[in-house]
């Protein structure tokens, strides 16, 4: 039942945000996987749009923050409200108790807020004075970034980056797919009667997360799972160029990670098993920013994801 529920929900998510399949299927696998995104696309390409289309096909609810620079933490967290009338201060809960919450350009936020959020993102709660409180068990950050601008930025730091499950890069569609966006948009403006399907419970999808995690992988696949980690950490066993181009590979939470993504992969894809082509998939979402280059790599041109498709390359699979 949670697998044809999560499979009309793709469909709705990819009828509503054309050309972006790898968004919005990164989008059911951090549901899956209990994990958070990050979105890192020039302006216009639907990220708002994909969340709000994710929250009105699941029950759960939503919120939207635009970070910028004049952002406080209780902005996000809430603060104490004093009521005259009781003469007592009372906590009014701030965005980051919604189920979906969208960081909107998350690097226009100074290091408190970035803080406040690393908490929720971590943790699951947030600290307001001396009290604790818990979020909701169902709990997904997207955040965003706009590569284009990078005046008047914060950059996030390595601590923060390693939260999120995956970084996902997405680019201007092409020329037919841009027809079709048009078109989407011109028919919603003659019609509003967009067909949304039954919102997807919250109990399948806790059902649907326990499914991913019993799917079977093969002890060989796990060695290499791993071994795919190992080698952004010592590169220069599988290839000489990529010892001077990774100045530090990527944490055990990687590994983590890894194993959880290549699962609601294939859980999405119906199958029952772990292949290597689920690991291969998410792996640059999964390890995109948990490597740092080294001076060399960025004097020479090396990307992050050029060093990722060369540890794919040279990283036997069983």
């Amino acid at each position: 039942m949670a697998a044809e529920q999560f499979r009309q929900l793709q469909t709705y998510l990819d009828s509503q945000i054309i050309g972006q399949q790898a968004l919005t299927r990164s989008l059911l696998i951090a549901l899956l996987a209990d994990g958070h995104l990050l979105v890192e696309g020039p302006p216009g390409l639907a990220k708002t749009r994909a969340i709000n289309a994710l929250a009105n096909g699941m029950d759960g609810n939503f919120h939207r923050v635009q970070f910028t620079p004049d952002l406080l933490p209780a902005d996000l967290t809430g603060t104490d409200i004093y009521r005259p009338e009781t003469g007592e201060f009372v906590f009014q809960q701030g965005p980051l108790f919604h189920n979906l919450m969208l960081a909107d350009e998350i690097n226009r936020a100074p290091a408190k807020v970035q803080s406040a959020l690393l908490e929720a993102m971590a943790e699951r709660q947030i600290t307001v004075g001396n009290k604790t409180y818990p979020l909701p068990e169902l709990f997904l950050v997207m955040a965003t970034q706009n590569p284009l601008e990078q005046e008047g930025t914060y950059p996030l730091p390595e601590a923060q980056l390693d939260r999120f499950l995956m970084h996902v890069e997405i680019d201007y569609p092409e020329a037919a797919t841009e027809l079709d966006i048009l078109r989407l948009t011109r028919s919603e403006e003659l019609q509003t009667n967009t067909v949304v399907p039954s919102a997807l419970s919250q109990t399948d999808i806790f059902a649907a997360r326990k499914a991913s995690l019993a799917l079977h992988m093969a002890p060989e696949l796990e060695e290499y799972l791993v071994q795919l980690i190992v080698a952004t950490r010592t590169p220069g066993r599988y290839d000489a160029n990529m010892a001077d181009w990774i100045e530090f590979g990527a944490s055990p939470r990687a590994t983590i990670s890894l194993d959880r993504c290549a699962r609601a992969h294939a859980w999405l894809a119906g199958r029952d098993f772990v292949g290597p082509d689920d690991i291969q998939a998410v792996a640059h979402n999964v390890l995109r920013h948990r490597i740092i280059l080294s001076y060399q790599a960025e004097a020479e041109g090396i990307t992050v994801n050029h060093v990722l498709d060369k540890i794919l390359e040279t990283v036997p699979v069983p």
